[in-house]
């Protein structure tokens, strides 16, 4: 099981990840990642949605911090509307 190998960029700028690595950490066609580069080092991070269940306590906690904060479901609205209009 190594940690480490090599590969190379195609010409259309395409890096194959080596089976062994795939296979490990299961990934699939499709499977998406953040990429991070800086100097010579290049960072790959596989992005993964939360499970329902992380999810259930993101929603419960933000519904917390609203309950604290008081907001009305018009301020949410709002601060959305507000956050489409600067994009």
């Amino acid at each position: 099981m190594a940690d480490l190998a090599t590969t190379r960029m195609s010409s259309k700028g395409q890096v194959v990840i080596p089976e062994e690595i795939r296979n490990r950490m299961g990934l699939q066609a499709g499977s998406r990642f953040v990429v991070v580069g800086k100097d010579d080092v290049i960072i790959l991070k596989t992005i993964a949605p939360p499970a329902m269940a992380e999810f259930d306590l993101l929603v419960s906690d933000a519904r917390k911090h609203a309950k604290k904060a008081r907001l009305k479901p018009a301020d949410i609205s709002a601060a959305l509307k507000e956050a489409r209009r600067r994009k």
